[in-house]
């Protein structure tokens, strides 16, 4: 079978795995029309009026627009002309539109980037910025968590707010898309931390979504921004929209997870000894900040001592500064888990998260990363999948071994 590293593919050979189960998600069809799909939906949302009834209501000067940044796919060249187009009959223009491209604390996207996700119709008519975690932020004081919440003073003083998003498995969150477009999309660095922090007492064993609370400080987050209207969509691993979610921001939003809920959370009988696990490819596989994902989904059902082969090509390296300064300061995978605990950072986050795996299963890494590089994940490098072969049969006698091919997406729960 052939599994997604970067953008090419590589061949695994099943045959040579001991008892291998192959976990894909429960893929459904992408709609025939997705474009007319979202045009219905705009006009029949979930417990909200009709967007161009909220244009008329609203009168907007000023429209904004949040969309996902170049880590997370989404398909907007289909999800963008329909809703633009219902705000122009409405009578808003191009000048009256801007779109806020939700970074949190990643990297603004690059122009070439937003051609690439955008188009160029977009890019030359339209305004697109990226949010600043740092600057133009507004203090709406504090949620009920203790969190003070800062965010984009732009997307505040917006006429008519619109998120846009797709709705996937995330690792502490649960699910991504609906609220997840303001915090953290466009919330402050300190906002964004204190709401991470939360994980390290939940990564490996999150609560049903409705109960995990670093989602319902996103909710209550996002209703104190004041969006007005969201457009989310469920997409298959070809990228293909197989639902279209419109209108309310929670009552929208959790009908979408529903449908990804479906998709990607697969049953599995038992933990297993090993698990080999592409990322998905790119972006998925941008860097090793985002293929994360991946390993954190494995872990959950391999079993302590066992294995976990990560294929994720990480052309743009690590990802993130404090994440490098972490892993380049840890001597073992012990001091990561200990920093955390003692301060959470951003960036840091993402060092407990791996090391939290290698103290209890080894980690081999398919990458585009130095050796130096590989082992200050503490993992074991290894250039393809004929060594990576020859490693595990020499390590297990008899075995039990699963593939995830859309590591990324595919949640494996014990049934």
């Amino acid at each position: 079978m052939k599994l997604k590293y970067g953008s090419e593919k590589v061949e695994l050979d099943l045959d040579r795995l001991s008892q291998p189960q192959v976990l894909r998600p429960n893929e459904k069809e992408g709609v025939k029309t997705p474009q007319q799909k979202i045009e219905k939906k705009l006009k029949n949302p979930i417990d909200s009026a009709p967007l161009k009834e909220l244009v008329t209501e609203k009168n907007p000067d000023s429209v904004v627009i949040i969309v996902n940044d170049v880590s997370r796919a989404t398909p907007y060249k289909v999800m963008l002309p329909p809703l633009l187009e219902e705000l122009h009959q409405q009578g808003v223009t191009k000048d009256e539109i801007s779109l806020i491209i939700a970074t949190g604390i990643h990297d603004p996207n690059t122009e070439e980037q937003n051609r690439r996700i955008f188009g160029d119709e977009i890019v030359d008519n339209y305004r697109l910025v990226s949010h600043d975690p740092d600057q133009n932020l507004a203090d709406l004081g504090e949620l009920s968590s203790g969190n003070q919440l800062y965010l984009n003073q732009e997307v505040l003083d917006a006429d008519l707010l619109i998120t846009t998003g797709v709705i996937t498995p995330h690792y502490f969150a649960g699910f991504s898309g609906g609220r997840k477009s303001i915090l953290p999309g466009v919330a402050g660095r300190d906002t964004i931390q204190f709401n991470h922090s939360r994980m390290v007492n939940l990564i490996g064993d999150l609560p049903a979504i409705e109960e995990n609370p670093i989602s319902q400080e996103m909710i209550e987050g996002a209703k104190l921004a004041g969006v007005d209207f969201i457009l989310n969509v469920v997409t298959n691993s070809q990228q293909e929209i197989v639902e279209v979610v419109a209108g309310d921001l929670e009552n929208a939003w959790l009908k979408g997870v529903r449908t990804s809920a479906e998709m990607y959370h697969v049953e599995l009988e038992d933990k297993v000894d090993v698990a080999i696990v592409s990322a998905g490819g790119y972006p998925k596989d941008i860097n090793i900040y985002q293929a994360q994902k991946a390993l954190d989904n494995a872990d959950g059902v391999v079993k302590e001592g066992g294995t976990i082969v990560l294929l994720a090509e990480c052309r743009n390296g690590l990802g993130e500064e404090t994440f490098e300064e972490w892993l380049t300061e840890a001597e073992e995978p012990k001091d990561n888990v200990e920093r955390i605990r003692e301060k959470f950072i951003l960036g840091g986050h993402k060092a407990f998260a791996i090391s939290k795996v290698v103290l209890e299963k080894d980690f081999i890494l398919l990458s585009d990363f130095s050796q130096e590089n590989t082992e200050m994940m503490f993992a074991t490098k290894m250039d393809n999948l004929e060594q990576v072969l020859k490693e595990i049969n020499q390590k297990y006698d008899d075995y039990t071994s699963i593939v995830l091919p859309q590591g990324g997406l595919t949640v494996p729960v014990i049934r």
